[in-house]
């Protein structure tokens, strides 16, 4: 199932969500790295090329894929 929110809205983007970006250095190949945000670095509403973030590791890319976040609603309890 493709996930349909788009890495160009900064509003899609959550603190610890996972997503593949791409690496300045690696803009011309297009080889992704996937990792969990730790920090939104653009401040704009939206980016053509994507919101500009920094994974928890360090690396600083571009949102390309917003990957399905599993667990978010698997807490919800019914009492």
């Amino acid at each position: 199932m493709e996930n349909t929110k788009s890495g160009k809205k900064r509003s899609n983007i959550k603190i610890g969500l996972l997503v593949e970006i791409v690496e300045k250095h690696n803009q011309q190949n297009g080889e992704l790295t996937e990792g969990f945000v730790k920090r939104i670095l653009t401040n704009s509403k939206t980016h053509p090329h994507g919101i500009k973030v920094m994974l928890q590791t360090g690396e600083v890319g571009r949102v390309k894929h917003i990957l399905e976040e599993e667990e978010e609603e698997d807490f919800e309890l019914d009492f």
